[in-house]
């Protein structure tokens, strides 16, 4: 292995030459307190920067094990680390030239607390994977400012950001703890019955539309009802009291305005971690949690949606239901039943972003046009038989039909944040003004069936490249010669997740996808082998920006691939 001052020579000598002869400075070199690992070199300034990793043994890093012993905890401890990384390159990063000369970053995180490749920590040392934009002059290697990146600049931030000595104790403890507790809470709501738990005080509301950090000024903390308050006693902090919401039907009502939608949100983000002082770090979710929305325009390949949609005109099936445009009412329905292969058990609906014609046909709808001639049931006759059936909650963010009072077990009003349990209220409204609609669909849901993906429909390729992937912020993955359109998909939170998810695709093809296996069983075994073996799995050298993702979310994304083909 090569030594700190041969790379600086070795930078010294390539200076003023072709970008490509950067490429000579691929490998490993020790310095006094770490190995760097140079993994992959750019190929131009404008080209994605170089990856780069750092090893510290545990004898420099100095971290204790009661910090790592637990995966809960050595999440949250490197999730911290990544943080502090983070903040101290962003400090000492500076442009050196054109393109991203100049660039020292690790993979941008948000506010929830995620396993990802960017920090890894055991017993023998941390790895910090992250990148480097290598300096240039037009397409000409700087090679003395390149020098001080990587031999200076580097072993400064690693000394002011991942040694133990130069962080504060009590916050990474508290950091670690506060995610411990939470996942030992998400943990508790099925032996409780529950499927989601906010706690008193928590900061609900957003500071805006786009930025996710908890609401400064003027923001109201929750508080249970004390008909629906439950407590637990959590591993470090001991006590803690909030709202418990039942498996079952809950309804969320309320004016506008007055924070429905807000605590939906917080629900359905309950199914990540979030850092200390995010205002929802001990609101958790049952980890299956998916939020479902009528998506106009979406492909639809090969899903029974016959439990809601049926009697198509032409006499189309849709027992195995595609299309290439979908209505805002196939895509609700199709979200659904994608999800319930895939394994949910808690269906989340906002009535904003849903299709009202499937969502309720009242009584003088079903009385102008008749039931044959309406291909689809409502989801309000088919919600109660999703539970009693499947054992699949649902909570219902609705403020414009009071017909759910029929269907629903809890009904929470929210009056200016604050919830205040309407159940008994809500059941003596819906047996003073019955509603006289018909019930819909039959006495049972219907079928869930599963899918066989093939392989044909899943090419990464695009021109020469056997794998093509780009990444867009988080809504969009260029897959070969497909974009999959992941904006609806409202549980992805960071770009790192949709790295994960696109690399998984062509994992899952080239291991899996074999014209026998149910799209379930592929689910499981993909992240199988990345419970076993880790990201690194899905790569062929180790990279720091692939984020943790649910098998629910690999499931949306191979469900909007245009191209798929299923038997």
């Amino acid at each position: 292995m090569a030594t700190s001052n041969q790379l600086e020579s070795l930078l010294l000598q390539l200076d003023d030459r072709s970008y490509k002869s950067y490429r000579d400075i691929k490998g490993s070199y020790q310095f006094p307190d770490f190995t760097l690992v140079i993994d992959r070199v750019q190929g131009d300034p404008f080209a994605s920067p170089s990856q780069v990793r750092v090893y510290l043994p545990q004898s420099v890093a100095g971290f204790p094990s009661e910090l790592y012993r637990t995966d809960s905890r050595a999440i949250a401890l490197e999730d911290y680390l990544t943080r502090s990384f983070d903040w101290v390159a962003g400090e000492m990063s500076c442009r050196r030239g054109t393109g991203n000369s100049g660039l020292i970053a690790i993979t941008r995180v948000g506010q929830s607390v995620l396993e990802r490749t960017s920090a890894l920590v055991s017993d023998q040392g941390v790895e910090i994977r992250f990148v480097v934009g290598l300096p240039a002059r037009g397409r000409r290697i700087s090679g003395r400012q390149a020098a001080e990146m990587l031999c200076q600049d580097i072993p400064d931030i690693i000394d002011q950001s991942i040694k133990y000595e130069v962080l504060d104790p009590a916050e990474i403890k508290h950091h670690v703890e506060t995610v411990e507790d939470a996942d030992w809470l998400r943990q508790q709501l099925g032996p409780r019955e529950l499927v989601a738990f906010i706690p008193n005080g928590a900061i609900l509301p957003r500071s805006s539309g786009v930025d996710d950090k908890p609401l400064q000024e003027d923001a109201i903390a929750f508080q249970s009802p004390k008909t629906l308050q439950v407590a637990f006693t959590c591993p470090n902090r001991g006590l803690i009291t909030g709202m418990g919401i039942p498996e079952g039907i809950t309804l969320i009502v309320g004016g506008g305005y007055h924070g429905k939608s807000t605590v939906l949100k917080a629900i359905e983000l309950g199914v990540y971690n979030h850092i200390p002082g995010d205002g929802r770090e001990l609101v958790v979710t049952n980890p299956t949690a998916v939020k479902i929305r009528a998506e106009d325009g979406r492909g639809i390949s090969g899903v029974d949606i016959s439990p809601f949609i049926n009697q198509l005109p032409q006499g189309r099936s849709t027992e195995k239901f595609s299309t290439t445009n979908a209505s805002g009412s196939t895509s609700q329905a199709a979200n659904i039943m994608e999800a319930l292969e895939a394994g949910t058990e808690l269906l989340l609906v906002d009535e904003d972003t849903a299709a009202t014609n499937f969502m309720i046909r009242d009584r003088r709808m079903q009385e102008l046009i008749a039931k044959d001639k309406e291909p689809i049931t409502p989801f309000i006759d088919k919600v109660q038989q999703l539970y009693t059936e499947y054992g699949v909650s649902t909570i219902l963010v609705m403020g414009g039909s009071g017909d759910y009072f029929d269907v629903a077990d809890t009904v929470i009003a929210m009056d200016n944040f604050q919830p205040q349990d309407v159940t008994e209220k809500a059941q003596l409204i819906a047996e003073k003004y019955f509603t006289e609609r018909s019930a819909e669909g039959g006495k049972h849901f219907g079928t869930i069936t599963p899918r066989v993906p093939l392989a044909h429909g899943i090419d990464p390729s695009r021109g020469r490249k056997a794998v093509k992937l780009k990444v867009r912020d988080v809504d969009e993955v260029g897959f070969g010669a497909e974009n999959i359109d992941l904006s609806a998909v409202e549980q992805i939170v960071e770009v790192g997740q949709l790295r994960a998810i696109s690399k998984a695709l062509v994992y899952a093809k080239e291991h899996y996808i074999d014209e026998r296996l149910t799209l379930s069983e592929i689910l499981a075994l993909v992240m199988r082998d990345i419970e076993e073996e880790g990201f690194d799995v899905l790569t062929f050298f180790p990279e720091g920006d692939l984020v943790q993702f649910r098998p629910l979310e690999l499931a949306a994304a191979l469900n909007r691939l245009r191209t798929l083909s299923v038997l």
